[in-house]
């Protein structure tokens, strides 16, 4: 695609307030490909007054045709899901076929869910003798991360826009040109001037603005718990509403009954996904201390085949991060079983898909959010130390539990603090809630749990 050197504002692109630019680099190859304007604070305010000024109309526009908006937002995000896909692997760095299936096809996917869900949604109920109304919270600022450019974009514009909602969106700043392209399909769909409105740029510049905006509603931001806790501090300030998910460490905990290769090659390819960026990515496997030499051999050997499937990490920071963890492993004790911190290419932002052995719950990359191909394995005496291991972190986001029977693991799941949990395997749902507990944060995106997070309530007493 051709990079928009302008901002999508009021239903038009214009120029930029300032000069300064972004480089969008090709992590595979450390080329830049593209550059896009770096938004100001200036930009921001325009743009939080287009969608101030065009919330009224769209508040009142009938669900039936907010959800005609989506459907048509979808079949245009689908006509383009090749040029899509090329466009987040030349950004990102995913292999090709990941990026079609995943990157495009679940986005696709989720923004026809909210339109089939704004057509049927129940946005009033009666409630004894009051008419409770379910209303629209007004501007939102949607702040997004690289990590899953377009699908970041689609779980957080496409319920704010069916429950009546308008948006200034700031894209990560490694990814834009997806968010580009995700603008175009918006204006192709017909959504009306100001209800969707695009801001790229830096987060402390940009990202900071679009947060302290007195004209923002609420904020909707998926990053870094870091960054999360400032964005949660300015909203609260503001007594603004806040929808943050943040960071994981997920458990994946194998229990003796479990089908010990499945659970573990499983497991070794959900941390292997998208290079190990993802933030509910089972980085930890606790797996029982009978059990555990098999399991590590396993884990070796399954991650073994990643070396030349997945694709770099996103960009220099990261590159330079991961490879840090994975020192700090070594120098902690930990016992290196495949990979290590040595760039498997001199250029680009590769690392090695790397297991760890002989992990105990106290250790850095035990407790911290790596994001990349890296998997520990630790070792549990029974089901009680495997539940405090699971818990033991400031995060909760998602995990995995595996046993022969699904009512053993379901039973286990239940004492997870966690805000999702796969049984044996079990299919993302897109429908189903998606966020955390503890430090991964405050909120649920997808369905109808989703919807309703963009919803204040007023109720009608007769």
């Amino acid at each position: 695609m051709k990079a928009h050197d302008g901002m999508y504002i009021d239903g038009d692109w214009r120029p930029a307030a300032g000069t300064e630019s972004l480089s969008v680099v090709n992590p595979a190859d450390e080329q830049v490909i593209a550059t896009v304007p770096a938004g100001t604070a200036e930009d921001i305010d325009t743009a939080v007054r287009a969608a101030r000024a065009a919330f009224p109309a769209w508040a009142a526009t009938p669900p039936a045709e907010r959800a005609a908006r989506l459907g048509a937002l979808r079949d245009a995000l689908a006509a383009r899901k090749d040029e899509i896909a090329e466009t987040v692997t030349a950004e990102l760095g995913a292999p090709l076929a990941f990026s079609q299936s995943v990157h495009t096809g679940m986005p696709v996917a989720v923004a026809g869910s909210y339109a089939e869900l704004a057509a049927g949604y129940a946005f009033e109920e009666k409630v004894g003798n009051s008419t409770v109304l379910l209303e629209p919270v007004g501007v939102v600022g949607a702040i997004t991360p690289w990590n899953y450019p377009l699908h970041q974009i689609v779980a957080k514009v496409a319920p704010a826009l069916a429950a009546g909602c308008t948006v200034v969106l700031k894209p990560a700043e490694d990814t834009p040109l997806t968010a580009q392209l995700f603008t175009e399909a918006v204006h192709e769909a017909g959504v009306p001037a100001g209800v969707f409105n695009l801001v790229t740029g830096l987060g402390p510049v940009a990202g900071q603005a679009l947060a302290e905006h007195e004209g923002v509603d609420l904020v909707s931001f998926t990053g870094s718990t870091a960054v999360g806790r400032q964005i949660g501090a300015t909203a609260g300030g503001a007594v603004k509403r806040v929808a943050l998910e943040l960071g994981g460490k997920s458990a994946n905990v194998i229990l003796p009954s479990a089908d010990l290769a499945k659970a573990v090659n499983v497991g070794v390819a959900n941390v292997m996904s998208n290079t190990g960026q993802t933030c509910s990515a089972w980085t930890r496997m606790l797996v029982h201390e009978d059990q555990y030499e098999q399991a590590v051999a396993l884990a070796a050997q399954a991650a073994d085949k990643y070396g030349d499937r997945i694709g770099p990490v996103v960009n220099a920071k990261q590159h330079q991060r991961v490879r840090g963890y994975i020192e700090k492993g070594i120098a902690e004790g930990a016992r290196l079983v495949t990979g290590g911190p040595e760039a498997p290419r001199e250029q680009g932002y590769w690392v090695s898909p790397t297991v760890f052995a002989e992990v105990t719950p106290e250790m850095t990359i035990a407790q911290e959010e790596i994001f990349g191909p890296v998997l520990s394995i630790l070792k549990y005496r029974d089901e009680d130390e495997a539940v405090r291991i699971a818990n033991g972190t400031v995060y909760g986001l998602a995990g995995a539990v595996w046993a022969a029977d699904q009512e053993e693991a379901a039973a286990f799941a239940r004492r997870l603090e966690t805000g999702q949990v796969d049984i044996n395997g079990g299919r993302f749902n897109i429908l189903a809630p998606f966020g955390g507990y503890k430090q991964s944060g405050v909120g649920r995106e997808l369905g109808g749990h989703g919807l309703s997070e963009y919803l204040q309530t007023k109720s009608l007493q007769f």
